[in-house]
């Protein structure tokens, strides 16, 4: 197998998840380029994390027959929170490359194939993907516009298509040179998810702007041909969720851009706000006019999003100002490496 080896790290939390979890992992297992190893970090559920100790006792290290079969399951070493599994997982990697899959996503046959092609530039750091939306219901809301499928975890309408330079890969179809980890840290912990208590998000934003710092001659990149689907829950296909999760992203942005400053990390944010989301009103309405169904109602949401996002980014903005939101930048302490 040529190029560089890559670790998989699939964070976990609940049992509710567990046949997603199962299916996560098998198609990491069914890679036409073969996984070096499947990391299973598991964020304080001990419960969780024997059963799947169990299930893939026969698949630990030294037991594992074939190619990407070697899956290792580890309890999160930080506090509680996707940022801290995620460290958790960088630390005990293997590989020369570190990938995250959602633990209610699959992958698609190639996605690591396509991963480890960019990394032949030495000067590639980070290679993103694309997620597409599987819904609950076995489709897509009419009033849901692609321009918000962020809220869900997925790539949405307005990003640059084929292979090309990014500010920010998204977290839960990543990867990441393990160098980039030695230079820039790992992921903040005080931001992003947390089970399903809050919906935040960023820490992968916030990430990649600290890398870009730390080293300017790196790339960053998404390749779209690299694709997961990912599950969308029925409670997210709501109104209700897509209020929270845009008020969560305001506060997430204010976070981020207390850190790393406005100029930098509301870059990408200003192209989509002035460009992206008046092109998909214009298109609502349009439909609207057309008599298509949810035309008004994408609209709609999409002013709505766009208010409730800018509220949540004001009130963060205050707390940080404040002093009562922080967050911490770990280094990452390898603890296993070839």
């Amino acid at each position: 197998m040529s190029g560089p080896g890559i670790s998989v790290v699939i964070c976990a939390y609940t049992e509710d998840r567990w046949e997603d979890i199962l299916a996560a992992v098998s198609s990491v297992r069914a890679q036409s380029r073969p996984a070096l190893e499947t990391l299973l970090v598991v964020d304080h559920n001990d419960t969780l994390r024997e059963r799947l100790a169990k299930e893939y006792k026969e698949h630990e290290e030294g037991t594992g027959t074939a190619g990407g079969a070697v899956v290792r399951v580890l309890a999160n070493a930080g506090p509680r929170g996707l940022s801290a599994g995620r460290n958790t997982g960088i630390a005990a990697a293997r590989g020369e490359v570190v990938a995250f899959l959602d633990d209610d996503a699959v992958a698609e046959r190639d996605w690591l194939r396509h991963f480890a092609e960019a990394y032949t530039d030495p000067r590639v750091m980070a290679v993103g993907g694309r997620t597409e939306p599987v819904w609950a219901s076995g489709r897509r809301p009419d009033w849901f516009p692609e321009e918000f499928d962020w809220v869900v975890g997925c790539t949405y309408r307005g990003l640059p298509r084929g292979r090309v330079r990014v500010r920010n890969v998204l977290g839960g179809n990543a990867s990441f040179r393990r160098s980039a980890f030695d230079a820039a840290g790992g992921f903040a912990t005080g931001i992003g998810r947390d089970g399903d208590k809050r919906p935040l998000g960023c820490e992968e934003t916030e990430l990649c702007i600290r890398l870009s710092r730390a080293r300017p001659d790196a790339v960053l990149l998404i390749d779209d041909r690299a694709v997961i689907h990912h599950r969308v829950p029925e409670v997210r296909e709501h109104f209700r969720y897509f209020r929270s999760r845009a008020w969560a992203e305001g506060l997430s942005k204010a976070l981020v851009a207390r850190s790393v400053g406005a100029e930098k990390g509301l870059e990408s944010e200003r192209r989509y706000a002035t460009r992206v989301l008046p092109a998909g009103v214009a298109r609502g309405l349009r439909d609207a006019l057309l008599a298509r169904s949810g035309g008004a109602g994408r609209a709609g949401a999409i002013v709505a999003g766009v208010l409730t996002a800018a509220g949540g980014y004001v009130v963060g903005s205050v707390r940080a100002h404040r002093g009562g939101t922080t967050f911490q930048v770990p280094e990452v302490e390898v603890t296993t490496r070839e």
